[in-house]
């Protein structure tokens, strides 16, 4: 089993990103505060059978994002875990390029309440909401 990355290294350019993110294609360009920025490089091999990206990747695509968001809330000693993800699709995806905002609306001492927005070609593709659990490394 390969050994988890920490994603406050990433963050701060000391470490690889995990394998999730170059597999997906995403790719974090900022993340400090409660908020993460990246550029999703959409590849064809993610189109479903209706010629678009399938829906279970956008939402995916925004998880990654919203984990760097939660993790610069973090102290070195904790993790997080998602306990509930919903994707709200408003157009279709396809292959290219995307941005991924997210931004942690609540932070609390086990819960936290965190928000997604993909945009391609300067449109909203889909909103995702997490609900992450916070708790100690063991």
């Amino acid at each position: 089993m390969k050994p988890m990355t920490n994603l406050h290294a990433v963050i701060a350019g000391q470490s690889a990103p995990p394998p999730c993110d170059e597999t997906l294609g995403v790719r974090l360009t900022e993340a400090r505060d409660g908020y993460a920025k990246g550029v999703w490089t959409i590849h064809e091999s993610l189109l479903n059978g209706n010629g678009v990206i399938m829906g279970g990747f956008v939402g995916a695509a925004a998880d990654i994002l919203m984990a760097y968001a939660v993790t610069t809330l973090l102290r070195d000693d904790q993790m997080h875990a998602s306990i509930n993800l919903q994707t709200t699709f408003h157009r279709p995806a396809a292959a290219g390029e995307a941005e991924i905002e997210a931004r942690v609306e609540k932070f609390g001492k086990t819960v936290a309440y965190v928000t997604a927005i993909v945009r391609q070609n300067g449109k909203e593709v889909a909103s995702a909401t997490s609900s992450v659990l916070i708790m100690d490394k063991p």
